[in-house]
């Protein structure tokens, strides 16, 4: 399939992951489809909205920092090429390639149904956290405002609420956010994987460019949110060249704290990635992949608890040693946001509960 404009990913297929049934086109007939039909016309992003029963997906994994999240949409439009989410399109027998770029579901009924979860007794205030998934400011949000409405939604119950993003759409909220924050409510992180606009296009064609990511950063610092800076993810040979760049950017915006994640390939994205590698940097593909194995105990991805989120060998010791040294260079800390649970206050929802 060709490269689609704004498109990250180069293909279509669906996954065979769960054995589902597949119907393969004969290669001739796929040869001739252009010459019958003409071109392929572009992809439009579709959104179906869906309502599910709850809202709040809780996990018991060890190895993260959160035990509850949201997410107000399935499938990004930012198209990332690494995303790790790309496989939770399968469940729903669509293609973690191209439909989980353009084939978006939205949760309009996302705000009441956590009002529902707040002011159920049992329920116990943690932070939850937004952008774990997908991004919770991809473009449709500029329609849909399902984040702001969540936003709205914890902060009249009190509730703290992080975000991970890598839009400044983000800034649209500055206003919650700034009351958010007054309370020790909320911080924000926002992912920048390189300085270079045009890898950033190939990287993650519809995300907001490493410019405005940084400047947002700067706006959230200057009103007071705890601003925290994600080198995520770092890709060896690819965008490692900008570890310690980003770190001075982000210190010089006034961003609190900074982290880094190394590439994760879990289930289909290894081949899409594999793919993009190919398309875009065939000389070094092959030397990026066995940098990767490296670090994941010899396979394209590492599950496992403990190392699936910190990797190991010669290179994760390498990067994690630039990372620490540039943060400390730049005076850029550990995020200590110390969120405070202690004002929840679900009884202020009563009024509310009609809004959304």
């Amino acid at each position: 399939m060709p490269i689609q404009r704004g498109r990250a990913s180069t293909n279509n297929r669906k996954s065979a992951r769960f054995s589902l049934p597949e119907t393969e086109l004969d290669g001739d007939w796929l040869d001739a489809h252009d010459t019958i039909d003409g071109p392929a016309p572009k992809l439009r992003t579709e959104v179906t909205e869906e309502f599910p029963r709850s809202i709040i997906s809780f996990n018991a994994s060890p190895d993260i920092g959160f035990d509850r999240s949201i997410n107000a949409y399935r499938g990004c439009e930012h198209g990332c090429i690494y995303c790790f989410a790309r496989p939770s399109h399968a469940w729903h027998d669509l293609s973690p390639g191209l439909d989980f770029e353009t084939k978006l579901f939205a949760k309009p009924d996302a705000a009441r149904l956590l009002q529902t979860a707040f002011t159920n007794k049992r329920y116990s205030p943690r932070p939850i956290a937004m952008g774990t998934n997908t991004d919770p400011y991809q473009p449709i949000e500029a329609s849909y405002r399902i984040t702001r409405q969540i936003l709205e939604t914890c902060l009249v119950a009190r509730h703290p609420v992080t975000i991970t993003t890598k839009s400044d759409r983000v800034l649209r909220d500055l206003d919650l956010l700034s009351e958010l924050a007054t309370h020790k409510l909320t911080a924000v992180a926002i992912s920048v994987t390189s300085l270079d606009s045009r890898l950033s296009r190939l990287l993650e064609p519809r995300a907001a460019s490493p410019g405005k990511r940084l400047a947002a950063l700067n706006k959230l610092a200057e009103a007071g949110i705890p601003a925290h800076c994600s080198v995520a993810p770092v890709i060896p040979c690819i965008t490692d060249q900008y570890l310690e760049a980003i770190i001075t950017k982000a210190a010089e915006t006034g961003a609190a704290s900074a982290g880094w994640i190394a590439l994760r390939l879990p289930h289909e994205v290894a081949p899409l990635f594999r793919e993009w590698l190919q398309t875009h940097f065939p000389d070094r593909a092959g030397k990026v992949m066995s940098i990767i194995r490296s670090m994941r105990q010899g396979r394209d991805n590492d599950p496992d608890f403990g190392t699936r989120m910190r990797p190991n060998g010669v290179w994760a010791d390498l990067f994690r040693t630039r990372f620490r040294l540039a943060c400390k260079r730049a005076g850029l800390g550990k995020p200590q946001f110390g969120l405070d649970c202690s004002l929840f206050q679900p009884a202020a929802l009563e009024g509310q509960m009609s809004l959304f």
